[in-house]
């Protein structure tokens, strides 16, 4: 792929700095939170009531929306992205881990113990990663192992709530996933590029999000997906930092001549025609 290697990244966080409503939009990164205050978690067909201390696993590939309920947050989490985590070995594998596939079960209510020993956990990696050791970034991958095997020891909550109408909020999930894809990462390239792609990220059936998509916007899951790749493609062609190659490649097309085609068919002209404008 195009562009540099990845690099590693890690970082550790208390919550009282979080919104009381947000949604989780870091792009590449995975996160691990010990929530420790009252609120709600809600995905794209389903949400859970967060109303005791938890654990929560989240990739990056998989939107959500949190609300608390009380103004004082507490609790910390980390963000780290798949090269901190396996340094470069099983690339590619950790959207598979259970904690973090699409469809999985990625909260884990905790005891009072399973609490205190969490909690311990995180304000470790706190500590080190504002010390001067030299090598605190070994330690602090050790530590979220820990946090990992110790999740594995809990029963995940399977206290998931249907919602009566979900899609106003299944579109808004899937616009907030397809702007995350863009702009692409030269490293990475596109990442979801069917409709399928997306509803298995949203833990969806791709007919209910072309259905839910239909209904809130009048246009279908393929239209956006086609006209932001047309537009990314656009920028790309304009900006002459790539060949047009390259960015066939970047936006996930195994054949040039293929994107040209798939170019033409959207937009009337071809890719060169565009760059030599």
């Amino acid at each position: 792929m195009v562009g540099e290697p990845k690099i590693e990244h890690f970082g550790i966080f208390t919550r009282d700095n979080c919104p009381l409503t947000s949604a989780y939009g870091r792009r590449n990164f995975y996160k691990v939170a010990l929530v420790l205050d009252p609120g709600k978690l809600f995905y794209a067909d389903r949400w859970v009531d967060i109303d005791r201390p938890a654990l929560q696993f989240s990739n990056p590939m998989i939107p959500y929306a949190w609300e608390n309920e009380v103004e004082d947050r507490k609790g910390w989490f980390c963000l780290f992205n798949e090269e901190f985590l396996y340094q470069g070995e099983r690339s590619g594998t950790l959207k598979q881990n259970p904690f973090f596939k699409a469809g999985g079960l990625p909260v884990f209510f905790l005891e009072s113990k399973e609490e205190l020993l969490i909690t311990g956990i995180f304000q470790n990696m706190l500590e080190e990663f504002n010390s001067d050791y030299t090598y605190k970034y070994d330690v602090l991958r050790n530590y979220l192992h820990i946090v990992m095997h110790q999740a594995i020891k809990l029963k995940p909550s399977e206290d998931y709530r249907q919602y009566g109408n979900s899609a106003s909020r299944m579109t808004s999930l899937f616009l907030e996933l397809l702007d995350r894809q863009f702009p692409v990462d030269p490293a990475i390239g596109l990442v979801l590029r069917s409709a399928q792609d997306y509803a298995e990220n949203l833990s969806v059936h791709v007919n209910s999000l072309n259905r839910a998509l239909k209904d809130i916007t009048g246009k279908t899951t393929s239209e956006y997906i086609n006209h932001r790749i047309i537009q990314e493609a656009v920028y790309l062609l304009k900006q002459n930092q790539f060949n047009i190659s390259e960015i066939a490649y970047m936006l996930g097309f195994q054949e040039p001549n293929n994107f040209t085609s798939y170019f033409k068919k959207h937009t009337g002209t071809s890719p060169s025609s565009v760059r030599n404008s």
